[in-house]
């Protein structure tokens, strides 16, 4: 049965946590039977753990989660519940001594909405994951989108709500499939009309919405900390993919992100997307399934453009900051 999500792809599970009074959360990609992983890092401020087990120079070849966590590099901390996880249930990199579970993570800045004191932990992760399912669909201000927002050129008193959305396309096939938390500091566009659904609210009329690129365009580039915009992407197949495909992939997701939110890779944004090319744990060792990258990336980006729109208009701003559906009304 398809979820139209990336728990499409066999052997994906994804869980959530989140506190809804701090507005923060994590969320966790569990591919606990193995991946092979890849990654483009465009951000200047991107706060990371353990993402070098995805360059192809490196010994670890298996991913067996990624997190996504709230809480700017605080939040980093909540992958240590996930590792907690995993190691026991014997899930990890076998180095003779023990088993290593693989768990790239990286965060997105939310300390700008609810409770600034507020983190995800290492026991928010740990719940994040132990809530990992295949049927998980929620969408919107949950996990790590739980405190995300857009539109932030006027600052976090002008935005309005991020969140989490996910998607999947597919052939006879290939299977891709995309989860995304959108918290960036440009607006967001509707893939299909190019109009603006959701970003910076006009501070003298805050039910309509400026054009953010348009403004820069004409000078209104205004001085702010780096790094408190993010949007974090994971895609995923079924497809055979090596290290390098795999990093492929996340660079041509990049491009496909630029095209639903502007605008992209700011020197306030610190976007990263994964790629996972994903073991079927119910299927047994054989030839495996096989997709050019082209191929993929368009699938994905048509996932992408999908899941980045889910994730605005399933937003809830929660009566803190304005979301979709509020200015809809």
């Amino acid at each position: 049965m398809s979820h139209d999500g990336i728990t499409d792809v066999p052997g994906v599970l994804v869980g959530h946590a989140q506190d809804y009074d701090a507005m923060t959360g994590v969320t966790v990609v569990m591919t606990a039977a193995g991946a092979v992983g890849g990654i483009d890092i465009r951000g200047t401020a991107a706060g990371t753990r353990q993402v070098d087990s995805l360059s192809p120079l490196h010994v670890a070849n298996t991913v067996h989660a990624v997190v996504l966590s709230g809480g700017s590099a605080f939040g980093l901390s909540a992958s240590g519940g996930v590792l907690r996880y995993l190691e026991e249930r014997g899930v990890g990199l076998d180095v003779f001594y023990a088993r290593v579970p693989i768990v790239p993570s990286a965060i997105i800045f939310d300390l700008g909405i609810g409770d600034a004191t507020v983190r995800p932990t290492e026991e928010m992760g740990y719940r994040a994951v132990e809530a990992a399912s295949v049927d998980e669909r929620s969408q919107g201000s949950v996990g790590a989108g739980c405190g995300a927002s857009v539109g932030k050129l006027f600052g976090t008193g002008w935005a309005m709500k991020g969140g989490v959305g996910t998607a999947s396309e597919s052939n006879d096939k290939a299977v891709v499939g995309v989860l995304v938390v959108v918290n960036a500091f440009g607006d967001i566009l509707d893939w299909e009309t190019g109009k603006i659904l959701a970003g910076t609210r006009d501070p003298e009329d805050p039910g309509s919405l400026i054009d953010t690129a348009r403004k820069i365009r004409l000078g209104l580039d205004r001085a702010m900390p780096p790094g408190q915009n993010t949007t974090l992407a994971v895609v995923a197949t079924n497809v055979a993919l090596a290290k390098s495909e795999a990093v492929k992939l996340a660079q041509m997701a990049q491009s496909s992100l630029a095209r639903v939110i502007s605008p992209i890779h700011s020197t306030f944004d610190g976007d990263i997307v994964f790629a996972l090319s994903v073991r079927d744990p119910e299927e047994p060792e054989g030839e495996p399934v096989r997709a050019g990258i082209n191929t993929l990336a368009l699938l994905g980006e048509r996932a992408l453009f999908r899941a980045v729109k889910r994730a605005i208009t399933h937003a809830d701003g929660r009566g803190v900051v304005p979301s979709y559906q509020d200015l809809q009304t």
